[in-house]
Protein backbone atom coordinates (compact mmCIF):
# COMPACT_ATOMS: atom_id res chain seq x y z
CA UNK A 1 0.00 0.00 0.00
CA UNK A 2 1.19 3.13 -0.84
CA UNK A 3 -0.35 7.26 -0.79
CA UNK A 4 1.04 9.72 -3.12
CA UNK A 5 1.26 13.28 -2.34
CA UNK A 6 2.04 15.81 -4.62
CA UNK A 7 2.49 19.53 -4.25
CA UNK A 8 3.05 22.30 -6.51
CA UNK A 9 3.93 19.96 -8.86
CA UNK A 10 4.94 22.20 -12.15
CA UNK A 11 6.25 20.76 -15.24
CA UNK A 12 7.75 23.11 -17.93
CA UNK A 13 9.88 22.49 -21.17
CA UNK A 14 12.50 25.73 -21.29
CA UNK A 15 9.95 28.84 -21.71
CA UNK A 16 6.81 26.67 -22.46
CA UNK A 17 4.73 25.20 -19.32
CA UNK A 18 2.87 22.37 -19.25
CA UNK A 19 1.39 21.91 -15.79
CA UNK A 20 1.77 24.60 -12.75
CA UNK A 21 0.45 23.91 -9.33
CA UNK A 22 -0.70 20.27 -9.38
CA UNK A 23 -1.48 19.57 -5.55
CA UNK A 24 -3.06 16.34 -5.21
CA UNK A 25 -3.57 13.47 -2.17
CA UNK A 26 -3.80 9.85 -3.70
CA UNK A 27 -4.53 7.62 -0.46
CA UNK A 28 -3.64 3.74 -0.84
CA UNK A 29 -5.70 1.51 -2.51
CA UNK A 30 -7.78 4.10 -4.73
CA UNK A 31 -7.72 3.93 -8.07
CA UNK A 32 -7.30 7.14 -9.61
CA UNK A 33 -7.69 8.30 -13.28
CA UNK A 34 -6.49 11.24 -14.56
CA UNK A 35 -8.82 12.91 -17.89
CA UNK A 36 -9.07 15.90 -20.12
CA UNK A 37 -8.80 16.60 -23.64
CA UNK A 38 -5.28 16.04 -25.53
CA UNK A 39 -2.60 18.30 -24.75
CA UNK A 40 -3.77 18.71 -21.19
CA UNK A 41 -0.72 16.86 -19.57
CA UNK A 42 -2.28 13.76 -18.28
CA UNK A 43 0.42 11.16 -19.54
CA UNK A 44 3.43 13.72 -18.78
CA UNK A 45 2.08 14.08 -15.45
CA UNK A 46 1.70 10.16 -14.97
CA UNK A 47 5.26 9.55 -16.74
CA UNK A 48 6.51 12.51 -13.79
CA UNK A 49 5.66 10.40 -11.22
CA UNK A 50 6.60 7.23 -12.71
CA UNK A 51 10.09 9.28 -13.11
CA UNK A 52 10.22 8.72 -16.56
CA UNK A 53 10.03 12.67 -16.99
CA UNK A 54 11.72 15.28 -14.74
CA UNK A 55 9.90 17.28 -11.91
CA UNK A 56 9.99 21.11 -12.66
CA UNK A 57 8.62 22.62 -9.70
CA UNK A 58 7.20 20.89 -6.66
CA UNK A 59 7.65 17.73 -4.10
CA UNK A 60 6.79 14.34 -5.19
CA UNK A 61 5.88 12.07 -2.15
CA UNK A 62 5.39 7.96 -2.21
CA UNK A 63 4.89 6.97 1.06
CA UNK A 64 6.16 9.70 2.82
CA UNK A 65 9.32 9.61 1.12
CA UNK A 66 10.29 12.72 -1.17
CA UNK A 67 11.35 10.68 -5.00
CA UNK A 68 12.06 13.50 -6.80
CA UNK A 69 15.47 12.43 -7.70
CA UNK A 70 15.08 8.87 -6.87
CA UNK A 71 15.29 6.78 -10.27
CA UNK A 72 12.33 5.03 -11.59
CA UNK A 73 13.59 1.29 -10.72
CA UNK A 74 13.93 2.23 -6.80
CA UNK A 75 10.36 4.12 -6.56
CA UNK A 76 8.10 0.68 -6.18
CA UNK A 77 5.66 1.75 -9.39
CA UNK A 78 4.86 -0.43 -12.60
CA UNK A 79 3.86 0.87 -15.14
CA UNK A 80 1.42 -0.45 -18.25
CA UNK A 81 1.84 1.55 -21.62
CA UNK A 82 -0.74 1.94 -24.55
CA UNK A 83 1.51 0.18 -26.45
CA UNK A 84 1.61 -3.68 -25.58
CA UNK A 85 5.86 -4.18 -25.65
CA UNK A 86 6.10 -7.63 -25.33
CA UNK A 87 9.02 -9.34 -26.71
CA UNK A 88 7.62 -11.70 -29.75
CA UNK A 89 10.36 -14.26 -29.29
CA UNK A 90 9.18 -15.35 -25.45
CA UNK A 91 5.69 -17.27 -24.46
CA UNK A 92 3.47 -15.28 -22.09
CA UNK A 93 4.83 -16.97 -19.02
CA UNK A 94 9.05 -15.86 -20.21
CA UNK A 95 7.22 -12.17 -20.71
CA UNK A 96 6.13 -12.14 -17.58
CA UNK A 97 8.83 -13.46 -16.01
CA UNK A 98 11.62 -11.03 -17.52
CA UNK A 99 11.80 -8.34 -15.06
CA UNK A 100 11.84 -10.63 -11.88
CA UNK A 101 14.72 -12.90 -13.95
CA UNK A 102 17.13 -9.38 -14.36
CA UNK A 103 16.00 -8.71 -10.54
CA UNK A 104 17.87 -12.01 -9.80
CA UNK A 105 15.00 -14.05 -8.03
CA UNK A 106 14.90 -17.67 -7.61
CA UNK A 107 12.49 -19.71 -10.22
CA UNK A 108 10.50 -20.93 -7.33
CA UNK A 109 9.81 -17.23 -6.45
CA UNK A 110 9.30 -16.08 -10.05
CA UNK A 111 6.98 -19.41 -10.81
CA UNK A 112 4.56 -18.32 -7.66
CA UNK A 113 4.65 -14.97 -9.08
CA UNK A 114 3.92 -15.85 -12.82
CA UNK A 115 1.15 -18.11 -12.15
CA UNK A 116 -0.63 -15.98 -9.52
CA UNK A 117 -1.06 -13.01 -11.87
CA UNK A 118 -1.88 -15.43 -14.67
CA UNK A 119 -4.55 -16.84 -12.38
CA UNK A 120 -5.47 -13.32 -11.62
CA UNK A 121 -6.02 -12.00 -14.97
CA UNK A 122 -7.28 -15.84 -16.34
CA UNK A 123 -4.17 -16.39 -18.19
CA UNK A 124 -3.14 -19.33 -17.19
CA UNK A 125 -4.61 -21.59 -20.30
CA UNK A 126 -1.93 -19.21 -22.65
CA UNK A 127 1.01 -19.19 -20.46
CA UNK A 128 2.82 -21.51 -23.17
CA UNK A 129 1.76 -19.53 -26.24
CA UNK A 130 3.26 -16.90 -28.41
CA UNK A 131 2.04 -13.06 -28.17
CA UNK A 132 1.00 -13.31 -32.19
CA UNK A 133 -1.61 -16.22 -30.81
CA UNK A 134 -3.16 -14.12 -28.67
CA UNK A 135 -6.09 -11.60 -28.92
CA UNK A 136 -5.48 -8.19 -28.65
CA UNK A 137 -6.97 -8.07 -25.08
CA UNK A 138 -4.81 -10.60 -24.17
CA UNK A 139 -1.42 -9.20 -25.21
CA UNK A 140 -3.01 -5.98 -23.08
CA UNK A 141 -3.36 -8.85 -20.18
CA UNK A 142 -0.13 -9.88 -20.53
CA UNK A 143 0.88 -6.43 -20.36
CA UNK A 144 -1.05 -5.88 -17.11
CA UNK A 145 0.44 -9.33 -15.93
CA UNK A 146 4.04 -7.96 -16.22
CA UNK A 147 2.91 -5.22 -13.88
CA UNK A 148 1.66 -7.45 -10.98
CA UNK A 149 4.55 -9.98 -10.93
CA UNK A 150 6.74 -7.31 -9.77
CA UNK A 151 4.39 -6.75 -6.43
CA UNK A 152 4.42 -2.79 -6.70
CA UNK A 153 3.40 0.15 -4.48
CA UNK A 154 1.85 2.09 -7.25
CA UNK A 155 0.47 0.70 -10.45
CA UNK A 156 0.39 3.88 -13.36
CA UNK A 157 -1.81 2.94 -16.73
CA UNK A 158 -1.27 4.97 -19.52
CA UNK A 159 -4.17 4.82 -22.06
CA UNK A 160 -4.16 0.45 -21.71
CA UNK A 161 -7.16 0.05 -23.99
CA UNK A 162 -6.60 3.10 -26.77
CA UNK A 163 -5.61 0.33 -29.34
CA UNK A 164 -8.33 -2.07 -29.21
CA UNK A 165 -11.66 -2.08 -30.64
CA UNK A 166 -14.63 -1.07 -29.03
CA UNK A 167 -15.77 -4.79 -27.78
CA UNK A 168 -12.45 -5.31 -26.75
CA UNK A 169 -12.18 -1.79 -24.50
CA UNK A 170 -15.27 -2.45 -22.57
CA UNK A 171 -14.33 -6.39 -22.19
CA UNK A 172 -10.44 -5.11 -20.92
CA UNK A 173 -12.52 -2.45 -19.11
CA UNK A 174 -14.50 -5.08 -16.82
CA UNK A 175 -11.09 -7.42 -16.78
CA UNK A 176 -9.14 -4.04 -15.00
CA UNK A 177 -12.20 -2.88 -12.84
CA UNK A 178 -12.20 -7.20 -10.96
CA UNK A 179 -8.44 -6.66 -10.94
CA UNK A 180 -8.56 -3.78 -8.48
CA UNK A 181 -11.40 -5.64 -6.72
CA UNK A 182 -8.98 -8.88 -5.97
CA UNK A 183 -5.70 -6.47 -5.52
CA UNK A 184 -8.02 -3.62 -2.94
CA UNK A 185 -4.59 -2.41 -1.13
CA UNK A 186 -2.97 -1.28 -4.17
CA UNK A 187 -2.90 2.46 -5.78
CA UNK A 188 -3.65 2.47 -9.18
CA UNK A 189 -3.60 5.81 -11.31
CA UNK A 190 -4.99 5.15 -14.67
CA UNK A 191 -4.73 7.97 -17.65
CA UNK A 192 -7.45 8.09 -20.61
CA UNK A 193 -9.39 10.67 -22.74
CA UNK A 194 -12.43 7.69 -22.60
CA UNK A 195 -14.77 9.60 -19.45
CA UNK A 196 -16.63 5.98 -19.70
CA UNK A 197 -13.89 4.00 -18.60
CA UNK A 198 -13.07 7.38 -16.43
CA UNK A 199 -16.63 6.72 -15.02
CA UNK A 200 -16.61 3.06 -14.66
CA UNK A 201 -13.41 2.63 -13.23
CA UNK A 202 -12.45 5.55 -10.87
CA UNK A 203 -12.55 5.77 -7.27
CA UNK A 204 -11.79 9.41 -7.57
CA UNK A 205 -11.32 11.22 -11.28
CA UNK A 206 -8.96 14.57 -12.04
CA UNK A 207 -9.88 16.12 -14.19
CA UNK A 208 -6.89 18.29 -15.78
CA UNK A 209 -7.48 21.37 -17.78
CA UNK A 210 -5.21 24.94 -18.51
CA UNK A 211 -2.11 23.54 -17.06
CA UNK A 212 -3.85 22.40 -13.68
CA UNK A 213 -6.61 21.04 -12.08
CA UNK A 214 -10.07 21.70 -13.17
CA UNK A 215 -11.50 19.51 -10.64
CA UNK A 216 -11.26 16.63 -8.16
CA UNK A 217 -13.99 13.71 -7.16
CA UNK A 218 -15.85 11.12 -7.42
CA UNK A 219 -17.54 10.20 -10.76
CA UNK A 220 -20.69 10.88 -9.51
CA UNK A 221 -19.51 14.21 -7.90
CA UNK A 222 -18.21 15.81 -11.18
CA UNK A 223 -21.68 14.52 -13.18
CA UNK A 224 -24.33 16.07 -10.72
CA UNK A 225 -22.06 18.51 -9.34
CA UNK A 226 -19.40 20.14 -11.49
CA UNK A 227 -17.87 23.33 -10.17
CA UNK A 228 -17.12 25.25 -14.03
CA UNK A 229 -18.29 25.01 -17.11
CA UNK A 230 -15.47 22.90 -18.58
CA UNK A 231 -16.10 19.86 -16.23
CA UNK A 232 -19.87 20.39 -17.03
CA UNK A 233 -19.14 19.92 -20.65
CA UNK A 234 -16.31 17.28 -20.40
CA UNK A 235 -18.38 14.92 -18.06
CA UNK A 236 -21.42 12.72 -19.95
CA UNK A 237 -21.97 12.40 -23.12
CA UNK A 238 -23.24 14.10 -25.15
CA UNK A 239 -21.95 17.23 -23.25
CA UNK A 240 -23.86 19.21 -21.07
CA UNK A 241 -26.26 22.48 -22.86
CA UNK A 242 -25.49 25.63 -21.89
CA UNK A 243 -28.15 28.53 -22.31
CA UNK A 244 -27.79 32.01 -21.76
CA UNK A 245 -29.89 33.74 -19.64
CA UNK A 246 -30.53 36.47 -16.76
CA UNK A 247 -31.27 36.06 -12.86
CA UNK A 248 -35.04 37.58 -12.62
CA UNK A 249 -35.52 35.93 -9.35
CA UNK A 250 -33.14 35.07 -6.49
CA UNK A 251 -34.40 32.65 -3.33
CA UNK A 252 -33.70 29.03 -2.53
CA UNK A 253 -35.52 28.41 -6.09
CA UNK A 254 -33.44 30.98 -8.84
CA UNK A 255 -35.82 32.26 -11.84
CA UNK A 256 -33.43 32.58 -15.04
CA UNK A 257 -35.09 34.47 -18.17
CA UNK A 258 -32.95 32.84 -21.30
CA UNK A 259 -32.29 34.88 -24.26
CA UNK A 260 -34.12 32.11 -26.33
CA UNK A 261 -37.39 33.31 -24.41
CA UNK A 262 -37.90 30.73 -22.07
CA UNK A 263 -38.02 30.79 -18.29
CA UNK A 264 -36.73 28.64 -16.15
CA UNK A 265 -36.66 27.59 -12.01
CA UNK A 266 -33.47 26.38 -10.60
CA UNK A 267 -32.50 24.76 -7.59
CA UNK A 268 -29.97 26.73 -6.52
CA UNK A 269 -29.76 29.43 -4.22
CA UNK A 270 -29.16 33.01 -4.58
CA UNK A 271 -29.16 36.33 -2.74
CA UNK A 272 -30.82 39.58 -4.16
CA UNK A 273 -27.29 40.59 -4.49
CA UNK A 274 -27.32 38.27 -7.85
CA UNK A 275 -30.30 40.14 -8.80
CA UNK A 276 -30.23 40.62 -13.16
CA UNK A 277 -26.45 38.38 -13.28
CA UNK A 278 -25.65 37.23 -16.92
CA UNK A 279 -25.40 33.81 -16.31
CA UNK A 280 -25.63 30.08 -18.65
CA UNK A 281 -28.31 27.79 -17.46
CA UNK A 282 -26.71 24.23 -17.60
CA UNK A 283 -28.70 21.29 -18.60
CA UNK A 284 -27.73 18.18 -19.25
CA UNK A 285 -29.57 16.21 -23.17
CA UNK A 286 -30.86 13.16 -21.06
CA UNK A 287 -32.69 15.77 -18.76
CA UNK A 288 -34.68 17.32 -21.03
CA UNK A 289 -38.01 15.76 -21.97
CA UNK A 290 -41.02 17.55 -23.99
CA UNK A 291 -43.78 19.57 -22.39
CA UNK A 292 -46.97 21.73 -24.06
CA UNK A 293 -46.89 24.31 -21.29
CA UNK A 294 -43.84 26.67 -21.13
CA UNK A 295 -40.29 25.21 -21.29
CA UNK A 296 -36.77 25.99 -21.00
CA UNK A 297 -36.22 26.01 -24.97
CA UNK A 298 -38.45 25.66 -27.98
CA UNK A 299 -36.90 24.73 -31.01
CA UNK A 300 -36.96 22.72 -34.42
CA UNK A 301 -35.43 19.52 -34.04
CA UNK A 302 -33.02 19.14 -37.13
CA UNK A 303 -31.61 15.79 -37.06
CA UNK A 304 -33.02 12.60 -34.95
CA UNK A 305 -30.34 9.77 -34.02
CA UNK A 306 -32.56 6.93 -33.42
CA UNK A 307 -30.30 4.88 -31.20
CA UNK A 308 -32.85 2.29 -30.18
CA UNK A 309 -33.09 2.63 -26.43
CA UNK A 310 -32.55 6.16 -26.56
CA UNK A 311 -33.19 9.27 -29.43
CA UNK A 312 -30.78 12.15 -30.07
CA UNK A 313 -32.57 15.00 -30.61
CA UNK A 314 -30.25 18.10 -32.53
CA UNK A 315 -31.92 21.64 -33.00
CA UNK A 316 -31.26 23.85 -35.13
CA UNK A 317 -28.85 26.76 -33.95
CA UNK A 318 -30.18 29.89 -32.76
CA UNK A 319 -29.08 33.13 -33.65
CA UNK A 320 -24.93 32.87 -32.14
CA UNK A 321 -26.13 30.02 -29.54
CA UNK A 322 -25.17 26.09 -30.40
CA UNK A 323 -27.79 23.12 -31.22
CA UNK A 324 -28.93 22.08 -28.34
CA UNK A 325 -29.21 18.65 -27.95
CA UNK A 326 -32.03 16.57 -26.20
CA UNK A 327 -31.57 12.40 -25.40
CA UNK A 328 -35.12 11.06 -24.90
CA UNK A 329 -35.82 7.92 -24.16
CA UNK A 330 -37.39 5.29 -26.43
CA UNK A 331 -37.39 6.03 -30.56
CA UNK A 332 -38.97 9.28 -31.38
CA UNK A 333 -37.69 9.69 -35.23
CA UNK A 334 -41.09 11.34 -36.07
CA UNK A 335 -39.72 14.90 -34.35
CA UNK A 336 -37.61 15.30 -37.20
CA UNK A 337 -38.23 19.19 -38.77
CA UNK A 338 -40.97 19.62 -35.81
CA UNK A 339 -40.97 21.97 -33.29
CA UNK A 340 -40.35 20.99 -29.40
CA UNK A 341 -40.41 22.36 -26.38
CA UNK A 342 -38.55 21.30 -23.52
CA UNK A 343 -38.42 21.31 -19.59
CA UNK A 344 -36.55 19.80 -17.12
CA UNK A 345 -36.23 18.91 -13.10
CA UNK A 346 -35.35 22.32 -11.71
CA UNK A 347 -33.08 19.67 -9.40
CA UNK A 348 -31.24 18.49 -11.97
CA UNK A 349 -30.75 22.32 -13.30
CA UNK A 350 -26.97 24.13 -13.14
CA UNK A 351 -25.89 27.64 -13.17
CA UNK A 352 -22.89 28.80 -13.96
CA UNK A 353 -21.15 32.94 -13.55
CA UNK A 354 -17.81 33.24 -15.69
CA UNK A 355 -17.35 29.66 -16.12
CA UNK A 356 -17.93 28.85 -12.13
CA UNK A 357 -21.23 27.21 -10.75
CA UNK A 358 -23.23 29.31 -8.36
CA UNK A 359 -24.00 25.86 -6.22
CA UNK A 360 -20.52 25.41 -5.72
CA UNK A 361 -19.22 29.34 -4.48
Amino acid sequence: MADLKLTDIGKSYGEVSILEGINLDIKAGELIVFVGPSGCGKSTLLRMIAGLERISAGELQIDGTVVNDVPPAQRGIAMVFQSYALYPHMTVRDNMAFALKIAKKTPQEIEKAVDNAARILQLTPYLDRLPKALSGGQRQRVAIGRAIVRDPKVYLFDEPLSNLDAALRVATRIEIAQLKEAMPDRTMIYVTHDQVEAMTLASRIVVLANRGISQVGTPLDLYQRPENEFVAQFIGSPSMNLLAGEITGTGEMTTVKLDGGGVGQVAVATTEADMGLKVNLGVRPEDLAPTEGQGLYTGTVDIVEALGEVTLLYFEPQGDHHALIAKLSGIHADLRHGTVTLTADPEKLHLFHQGRSLRAR
